[in-house]
């Protein structure tokens, strides 16, 4: 599943079509998408996981799931979702989620729980957090209403990052730590834009898909942890599981 970096990827991506006219749309998606023809795209936004295309008085969302792909100006075997096709040039989504919103996007979605956005509002972040004290700090990281793009790769990294048990619930995180993990879930989610940019990001990856700690050469234990059961990739001996008798206090 796509995290919210490489969605910032794609919108830069297709930036060319912005301000273009669809002339042109197959798809085997169950919405409506030929309503799109002859439809002038206004815009391209991302909200965490979500890629939405606007139009004057709708937006196209498009979700990339577990599997989703997309190509620009070609086409992969495998049938297409939704394809948009422009004067000079096409998009293809391959495996997706086509929903409409008719609604306008502020009243839909939160744009300060998104880390990418630049409205992110690490206050009001905390103070979601200090509202769930029950959930798990694995848990709480993919909550989209949160951490908005976050995905479990950048998960795994944040938590081995500040050395911080996946299964420490919020509210036994000191508040050094708390903010450790919401300054860090920024500060990876824009090095995961960089170095996916580079084609380099599996090289900086300390903690997932890894099998050794690279802190103290201990072994990486790979769990299914959470609401979830995402992979969980930490390790026992320099990630803390910090116990009840240690409250949170967010400042």
């Amino acid at each position: 599943m796509p995290e919210g970096p490489s969605l910032v990827i794609l919108k830069e991506e297709v930036a060319a079509f912005k301000g273009k006219r669809i002339i042109a749309v197959t798809g085997n998606s169950k919405q409506d998408i030929k309503r799109l023809e002859g439809q002038k795209i206004v815009d391209f936004k991302t909200w965490g996981k979500h890629f939405l295309i606007c139009f004057k008085g709708f937006t196209v969302k498009i979700h990339f799931m577990l599997f989703g792909k997309y190509t620009i100006n070609e086409r992969r075997e495998g049938p297409v979702r939704m394809g948009l096709e422009f004067e000079k040039g096409e998009l293809n989504f391959y495996t997706v989620s086509v929903q409409f919103i008719e609604q306008p996007l502020d009243n839909v979605y939160d744009w300060t729980a998104d880390v990418m956005n630049e409205a992110w509002d690490a206050k009001a972040a905390k103070a979601k957090l200090k509202a769930k004290p029950a959930t798990l700090v694995c848990d709480a990281l993919l909550d989209q209403q949160v951490f908005s793009g976050v995905g479990n790769i950048i998960k795994n990294e944040v938590l081995y990052r500040i050395q911080v048990h996946p299964e420490t619930t919020i509210g036994n995180l000191p508040t050094k730590k708390l903010n450790e993990l919401v300054k860090e879930a920024v500060h990876y989610s824009f090095q995961f834009l960089e170095w996916k940019k580079e084609y380099t990001l599996k090289k900086h990856w300390l903690a997932h898909t890894k099998t050794v700690c690279s802190r103290d050469g201990n072994k990486i234990i790979k769990k299914y942890l959470g609401k979830t059961a995402r992979r969980t990739f930490f390790c026992e001996w320099c990630q803390v599981k910090y116990g009840s008798d240690e409250k949170i206090s967010v400042e």
